[in-house]
C-alpha cells in the first residue's frame, strides 16, 4: 500500500521526537546507559518526548538562524534551559552535561541537532560561530575516544546540495576577511536521523521525500510516499493526524 504525507517543519520535528526513543540505540541508552540531549530546535521536541515534560522550546535553542530582518522579541540568557542528562531514562537537571561527558562509555548517546544535511551522503554538518567550539568543541574529543554514539535528531528541511566537507574545506581555506555573519562548518561522523528513519522506526515503512516546500504554513514542508503493509500505512497516517498542526518553536 501506498500513501503520501505532506509533513510542515514542525510536524517533522515532532515526528523525529516520537521516534528516536525507539531508535534501538537511544531506547538501549535510555535503559541501561547516558543520553545527552544538546539544545536546538529539533532537540526541543525530543526534549519533550523523552521526559514527558512540556518545555517553553524557544529557551532550548543555542545558535539558530532567522531571517535577515530578525525577529521579535529576544532571548535572555538567565532563561535558557541546559543541556539535559538522561541517567537510565531519568532526567537529571542537576548533573552539568560537561561534567557528565566525562562518565560516557560505549553504549552511551549524544543527540546533537545539525544545521546542513545532504542525506544521499548521509553527512550532517554543525554550523561553528564560538571561538572555542562551542558544544560541538567540547564534546567531539570525548565522543570519538570513548565510542559514545553521536546521532543528529535534524529535519529533511536543512538539505543542501553538494558534498558536506567540500563545502566546510572552503571556508577553512579562505584567505580574506570575514563576515560578522561568517561561521565554520564541522562535518560530524555521527548517524543522521530524519523523518525518513522516524517513519522507518516507528512503523517499519519506506519512506521517501518526493516533494519539498509550500505556501501558507508550509513553507520547507516535506512530502513523503510511505509504503508498507496497508497496518503499516493506516497507523503511520493516525500519527500524521495527531500531530498535524504542531507549532512551532516561537509559538
Amino acid at each position: 500500500m501506498q500513501e503520501q504525507f505532506v509533513l510542515t517543519v514542525p510536524e517533522g520535528k515532532r515526528l523525529i521526537a516520537r521516534a528516536i526513543g525507539s531508535h534501538p540505540p537511544v531506547k538501549q541508552a535510555l535503559h541501561e546507559g547516558t543520553v545527552i540531549i544538546c539544545s536546538g530546535s529539533t532537540n526541543a521536541y525530543v526534549y519533550e518526548e523523552l521526559t514527558g515534560k512540556s518545555i517553553e522550546k524557544w529557551r532550548f535553542i543555542t545558535g539558530h538562524m532567522v531571517p535577515s530582518t530578525g525577529i521579535r522579541g529576544s532571548k535572555d540568557p538567565s532563561a535558557e534551559i541546559a543541556n539535559l542528562v538522561i541517567r537510565q531514562g531519568k532526567p537529571d537537571r542537576s548533573s552539568d552535561w560537561v561534567a557528565a561527558l566525562a562518565d560516557l562509555g560505549p553504549g552511551d548517546v549524544i543527540l546533537k541537532g545539525a544545521n546542513a544535511l545532504n542525506y544521499e551522503r548521509r553527512q550532517a554538518a554543525v554550523l561553528i560561530g564560538h571561538p572555542e567550539g562551542g558544544t560541538v568543541g567540547r564534546m567531539v574529543g570525548v565522543a570519538v575516544a570513548r565510542r559514545v554514539c553521536l546521532i543528529h535528531p535534524v529535519g529533511l528541511e536543512k538539505s543542501v546540495p553538494g558534498d558536506l566537507h567540500e563545502a566546510a574545506n572552503r571556508i577553512a581555506s579562505a584567505t580574506g576577511g570575514f563576515g560578522k555573519r561568517s561561521s565554520t562548518l564541522w562535518v560530524s561522523w555521527g548517524q543522521v536521523f530524519t523523518e525518513i528513519e522516524a517513519m522507518e522506526t516507528l512503523f517499519e515503512v519506506r519512506a521517501t521525500p518526493i516533494g519539498a516546500g509550500g505556501i501558507g504554513g508550509a513553507e520547507g514542508c516535506i512530502r513523503l510516499l510511505v509504503e508498507g503493509t496497508a497496518e503499516q500505512v493506516t497507523a503511520a497516517g493516525k500519527l500524521v493526524e495527531q500531530i498535524a498542526g504542531e507549532p512551532g518553536v516561537l509559538m
